[in-house]
């Protein structure tokens, strides 16, 4: 069975990020621990969709100071519950990580799990924001007490590549 890509219940939610696009990373040095010094960093990624638009996945390359960093997100949208789960792997390790879950609303998708982090449970967030047709804005932040608080340690800010 093919999925109906007419249907408009949230699958269409990532088009906007599908191309090739160029980032700027900013990244906290030591994350939960109270630094306040960023690494900034440029990036390359690449998105397609796939399963007939029931996913879409891409690759990064990440030009940090310690060298070349590879990875892969895979995004799959659930019919039944209308979300999103995001899948992520680096180039290093080759395991998806536990997967970030929700969906877009008013323009914004934010997305949650529940993860170890230096050996303490934490729920981490993602943040997507689509600026317009050819920008866009992600977030990573992780919270060490339940979602009370929250430290944003990564953003990316991405423009297409034509």
């Amino acid at each position: 069975m093919q999925a109906d890509v007419n249907v408009q219940d949230g699958r269409l939610d990532f088009d906007f990020w599908m191309g090739k696009w160029k980032g700027f990373n900013r990244r906290l040095n030591g994350r939960l621990k109270g630094a306040t010094e960023w690494e900034e960093f440029e990036c390359t990624a690449e998105a397609r969709k796939i399963l007939n638009g029931l996913g879409n996945f891409d690759e990064v390359t990440f030009n940090r100071a310690s060298g070349k960093i590879h990875g892969g997100a895979m995004r799959l949208f659930d019919v039944a519950t209308q979300q999103w789960r995001i899948y992520w792997a680096d180039g290093s390790s080759g395991i998806l990580d536990v997967p970030m879950v929700g969906s877009f609303k008013d323009g914004r998708g934010t997305f949650y799990a529940q993860e170890m982090f230096e050996g303490q449970p934490i729920f981490s967030r993602f943040i997507w924001i689509p600026k317009d047709d050819n920008n866009c804005r992600w977030e990573q932040a992780f919270s060490p007490d339940g979602g009370a608080s929250w430290e944003t340690n990564w953003t990316m800010d991405y423009t297409r590549i034509e």
